[in-house]
């Protein structure tokens, strides 16, 4: 059993998605920071220094903070679009990575000799 975990724990596909976990998590911190400390403040600036997150309507005792809702939605907007960008980027790297002409070594002087031998017994 321990045989068969190690195996499955070292595959490829299992490390690769241990490190996505962790770059995706630093990442997030990164669009969080970016949302929070950036595009929030100048949002709330455009419309006249409003905070969005201190939107709220209260009946009796019910608070609806509607505010930190269209937060929310801001927030997940911008990580969206910069996954795509992110991916979009990478996408275009991978093509032109294979676009790439392949171009092949020149032949060594060995294998020149032995094409030229080659080609003098097929002659005979």
């Amino acid at each position: 059993m321990w045989k068969d975990f190690k195996n499955f724990a070292l595959k490829g596909n299992v490390l690769d998605l241990a490190f996505a976990v962790v770059i995706g998590a630093a990442f997030g911190k990164i669009v969080t920071s970016l949302v929070g400390d950036i595009i929030t403040p100048l949002i709330g600036l455009l419309i006249g220094g409003i905070s969005l997150e201190g939107l709220q309507y209260t009946h009796g005792s019910a608070v609806l903070k509607y505010g930190v809702f269209l937060q929310s939605v801001i927030d997940f907007f911008i990580i969206a679009f910069s996954l795509f960008l992110l991916v979009r980027i990478a996408g275009k790297f991978k093509r032109k990575r294979e676009e790439a002409p392949k171009t092949e070594p020149a032949p060594t002087r060995e294998e020149v000799l032995l094409t030229e031998i080659r080609d003098l017994l097929k002659n005979k």
